[in-house]
């Protein structure tokens, strides 16, 4: 560890946590109480910091399952404590900030905000995950960070936080349209439990779509096209996304969808993530872009929708907006009334798939 650094004991003495001053020492009380008498989400908070405090260097997180089975990993403290320094310098954040943390604390993204705000020196208010964060709250915050479902429900009052991270799951070409209307600077974030939260961000007025690494990310392609990362501050390891990108330097790149997803139909490669920015701008419900196996092209291209009724001519208005190629162009539509998603309402895409075609 870097002599400079603090450590995962050094918490800020301008931490605060809803309202009231606490220094490590305090931590236990708090986490006692949060565990014996608070709500659910508290209790979470509780449970964490219990793990944060013990005399263990390394710290257990759970992966969110979005594109697989859930996952336990061991990380040490300090690197989370490195995360959050990385944050605090990319964004810009001064000691004694007001931060929200909507987040659930059994993830790793609820984990962080609170890591930053211990060691970064916050003013950090909790409030419980769920619905309209900011419906009863009029306290304003210079930072947040949510996921795109939670911003959608906050809207009306997203102006009450002045810099706003967004990651978790895709964000819509929809909803970055409506938060340019807003006075809050808001950016999508790349990251993952592996990466301790985001290692890049965009923001939402970028023209090209280009995300930006944090300093000390240096980036990097592998045979497939996927992101590699190397972020001394985290690992010594090189951590392999099965992420598709074009890179644009050794900071800076545009992701493109999953190595996982591609589809093969008849020998054409088709990128679903990038089929679905391209009609994004005129489906009402959510949907995405999979995959049917067929006789004659191995797999076709097929668009499942998020919705109780069926729209008629759904291809041919695809096909009359000339956004697609002829490869791009779904051979079938699928309607279901509701889709698979993560606690965090990241789409589970494999599994919504697999339950639709199981059906067929």
């Amino acid at each position: 560890m870097n002599p400079k650094q603090p450590s995962y004991r050094n918490v800020h003495n301008r931490f605060k946590l809803n309202g009231n001053s606490y220094s490590f020492d305090d931590l236990l009380e708090v986490a006692n109480s949060f565990i014996k008498d608070g709500e659910p989400h508290q209790k979470e908070i509780g449970d964490f910091l219990m793990d944060w405090i013990d005399s263990k260097e390394n710290i257990l997180l759970q992966t969110s399952g979005s594109t697989g089975i859930p996952e336990t990993i061991c990380f040490p403290k300090q690197a989370m404590v490195n995360s959050a320094l990385a944050t605090g310098n990319h964004f810009n954040i001064k000691i004694g900030s007001k931060a929200l943390n909507c987040l659930p604390a059994k993830y790793i993204a609820g984990k962080m905000m609170l890591v930053r705000a211990m060691i970064l020196g916050l003013e950090l208010d909790v409030v419980e995950p769920y619905g309209n964060i900011l419906g009863n709250n009029t306290n304003t915050y210079d930072f947040a960070a949510m996921v795109p479902l939670q911003v959608e429900n906050s809207l009306s009052n997203l102006n009450q936080i002045g810099t706003l991270l967004i990651g978790g799951a895709a964000t819509s070409t929809k909803l970055i349209q409506k938060l340019k209307t807003k006075r809050t600077k808001c950016f999508i974030t790349y990251g993952m439990t592996e990466t301790l939260t985001h290692i890049a961000s965009m923001s939402i007025n970028s023209e090209k779509n280009f995300f930006r690494t944090l300093a000390d990310v240096q980036i990097s392609v592998d045979d497939r096209q996927c992101l590699c990362i190397n972020a001394p501050y985290l690992s010594k390891d090189t951590i392999i996304t099965n992420d598709l990108v074009t890179l644009e330097g050794n900071s800076s790149f545009k992701l493109l969808g999953r190595v996982d997803s591609v589809i093969n139909s008849g020998g054409v490669k088709i990128i679903p993530e990038v089929v679905e920015q391209k009609i994004s701008t005129f489906m009402g419900s959510n949907f995405f872009i999979g995959s049917q196996p067929d006789k004659q092209l191995g797999h076709k291209v097929i668009l499942v929708v998020e919705s109780k009724e069926n729209k008629e001519n759904l291809i041919q208005q695809i096909q009359d907006r000339n956004v697609l190629n002829s490869y791009e162009i779904p051979k079938k539509v699928f309607y279901m009334k509701s889709f698979k998603y993560t606690e965090n309402g990241k789409l589970m895409r494999s599994k919504t798939l697999g339950l639709l075609l199981d059906c067929k």
